[in-house]
């Protein structure tokens, strides 16, 4: 793909501490990292500073790296933004108000259009990398009895949890992902038994959508959902 290649999506991804000269793991399939995971161009930008372990926990001071990376891939043709860490939704406003462009930072964006689709005694499950660090604040509800509705499990302690912070970060392993994503949905699912959706806040999630859809036999919605959704929306 070229940088300036028409209708592209742009993505901005954390630092992933790849050492000079040394080529970086390749992404598996689904990966927001793998341009082959979408059917039109995709340009990235990494976020100067921007690591899991500060995005994760909230570090208020990448705001103008987020911005700045954003404004380069405009520069660069892209016609819509996501990002490769749902946590990023705490600059989800910032990083619209400053661009030109349809922003989806974060597959949260969906939960208030997902949770009004269902009946009124069923519940939203929230699968992300660290439950600790995903509050009720990032969910996006007004409402507390919406917000009751929604269980949030995360795959902290986990052998990609503890990948993902290394530096460099070594390949991901698929059936590691699979194996602490299925489990957590099933403690979810044992606690309560009227969940009917799940969504992914790990952007690294959808490379194990299909198999989490096959295992649980629910719908699964994840960041690279929406940003299809965004791409099939621009002119």
């Amino acid at each position: 793909m070229t940088s300036q290649s028409p209708q592209s999506l742009g993505i901005l991804k954390l630092e992933r501490g790849v050492l000079p000269g040394a080529m970086p793991p390749t992404p598996p399939p689904g990966s927001m990292l793998n341009p082959a995971t979408f059917d039109f161009p995709v340009v990235y930008e990494t976020v100067e500073g921007a690591w899991v372990e500060n995005v994760v926990r909230g570090d208020p001071a990448l705001e103008p790296a987020f911005i700045a990376a954003a404004r380069r891939l405009v520069e660069r043709g892209a016609v819509a933004i996501s990002s490769t860490c749902g946590f990023s939704i705490r600059h989800q406003a910032a990083v619209a108000a400053s661009v030109n462009v349809p922003v989806g930072m974060s597959s949260l964006l969906l939960l208030p259009a997902l949770l009004r689709k269902l009946p009124r005694l069923a519940r939203l499950a929230v699968l992300t990398y660290d439950s600790k660090f995903c509050g009720q604040e990032l969910l996006g509800l007004d409402d507390p009895d919406e917000r009751a509705r929604v269980v949030i499990g995360g795959i902290e302690g986990g052998k990609f949890w503890h990948d993902e912070l290394k530096r460099p970060a070594p390949p991901t392993d698929v059936a590691a992902v699979e194996a602490d994503v299925a489990s957590c949905v099933a403690r979810l699912r044992d606690a309560h038994p009227e969940i009917a959706v799940i969504l992914f806040e790990c952007a690294a999630f959808p490379i194990v959508a299909p198999a989490i859809r096959r295992i649980a036999s629910l719908p699964v919605y994840d960041i690279v959902g929406l940003c299809r959704l965004m791409m099939a929306s621009v002119p």
